[in-house]
């Protein structure tokens, strides 16, 4: 503990001690947005409809409740108070933690790229990694020995030239961390807060990756994994990296999710073939058939790997149809132009009509209401804030069912 107290040595969470009067203004900035964070019905992309409406954190914090109103909400929603926010802070420093914004100069610019980028990311160790050029390997938990040992062996040699990225889970991804610590530095992404090592037997592993490498979370301190938190935890493998290594991945498994949103993203895909006979492989045979780069050494990703983000993916592929060959609509914040009563009276009226369960694009929204794109992203803010509607990666919204 005590190295990676070093770390942050006499800094702030954010690491920025000058003045006493710049550490307050810049402590008191971190609490009012880790507050808007942790309030009630604001998701990541709720965050970004906020502040790109509000541009100060403690103006967009002072009107949820009446937007939650305004959107049929009969109570306020819950918002974290100032005490629970700074406490949360000061867990994160006395841990030997810091913590990093969705704006801040040292928030991973490739994760910010993402439609539903974290708004805030707690992390033990060296925050630069970041921001390094990164590679993931991902695969399956119940693993073979020979998956094991190629994991192990191909993030040794990457590990040479990159940092390696994966989910802190048993079989792949462990033997993915181990092996990039034999000849460089690892970045474990885990699903539930620092302090929850998961599965447990890893907590070594992670406190080992936490002194040479980072562990990140999006979740708070003392947050148990759950099912829900795991695609969470993908989605940010898949943001941090240049191009995603796929390791034994059955055909329904998390590993293929994060393939997906990884291609989403526009990074590159690299899949390591495996026996037809083993149900273990038939989901990277499938990326590979679907125009993955098929993998056997580190050669294979080195000579494939961009220095940017890919604007393409597989896009062509049935299983992901979804993907999108540009990706600046979808990472924009909606229009924060102003919106006069008359359209904003309108726009509550006709856009709920056109929500439904599945997801719709917003712009289908705005062009069959004939409405402005700022007047739908008013509404749809105070409805996200309402909880009556989700809003989706690919700028799509779907209604949420009454409890």
């Amino acid at each position: 503990m005590g190295g990676r107290r070093k770390l942050i040595n006499k800094k702030s969470i954010l690491g920025c001690v000058k003045t006493k009067t710049g550490f307050d203004e810049r402590m008191d900035d971190a609490v009012t947005r880790l507050r808007l964070v942790r309030t009630e019905s604001v998701g990541p992309l709720t965050y970004r409809r906020l502040l790109a409406r509000f541009p100060k954190a403690e103006d967009a914090l002072a009107a949820v409740p009446e937007l939650a109103r305004m959107g049929g909400r009969e109570t306020a929603p819950r918002i974290a108070s100032r005490g629970e926010a700074e406490a949360e802070l000061a867990a994160l420093r006395g841990m030997g933690a810091s913590g990093v914004f969705l704006g801040d100069a040292n928030y991973p610019p490739f994760l910010a790229e993402m439609a539903d980028a974290p708004p805030f990311l707690a992390v033990m160790g060296d925050v630069k990694l970041l921001s390094s050029r990164c590679v993931g390997i991902v695969g399956a938990r119940n693993a073979s020995a020979n998956g094991m040992r190629l994991a192990q062996n191909l993030a040794a040699e990457l590990a040479r030239d990159l940092v390696i990225v994966s989910g802190m889970a048993r079989g792949i991804d462990g033997a993915a961390h181990a092996g990039a610590m034999a000849r460089g530095r690892t970045v474990a992404v885990v699903a539930g807060g620092l302090d929850v090592p998961y599965p447990p037997e890893h907590g070594a592993l992670q406190e080992r990756i936490a002194e040479n490498g980072a562990v990140v979370a999006e979740a708070p301190l003392r947050t148990a994994p759950a099912g829900k938190h795991f695609p969470k935890r993908n989605r940010i493998i898949a943001g941090l990296v240049l191009g995603l290594v796929v390791i034994e991945a059955a055909e329904r498994s998390g590993s293929l999710l994060t393939a997906r949103l990884a291609n989403e993203a526009g990074r590159e895909l690299f899949a390591v073939p495996g026996s037809p006979l083993d149900p273990r492989s038939r989901g990277a045979n499938d990326l590979i058939r679907q125009g993955a780069h098929l993998t056997e050494s580190a050669a294979d990703v080195l000579a494939n790997l961009p220095d940017h983000p890919r604007r393409e993916g597989l896009g062509r592929d049935p299983l992901f149809r979804h993907a999108r060959s540009g990706l600046a609509e979808a990472h924009a914040p909606p229009p924060a132009a102003p919106v006069d009563s008359l359209a904003l009276s309108k726009a509550r009226r006709l856009v709920a009509g056109f929500l439904a369960a599945d997801p719709v694009q917003v712009d289908e929204i705005a062009r069959r209401c004939q409405l402005s794109m700022a007047a739908v992203s008013a509404v749809l803010l105070e409805l996200e804030l309402a909880g009556r509607v989700e809003t989706l990666s690919g700028n799509r919204v779907a209604a949420i069912a009454a409890a």
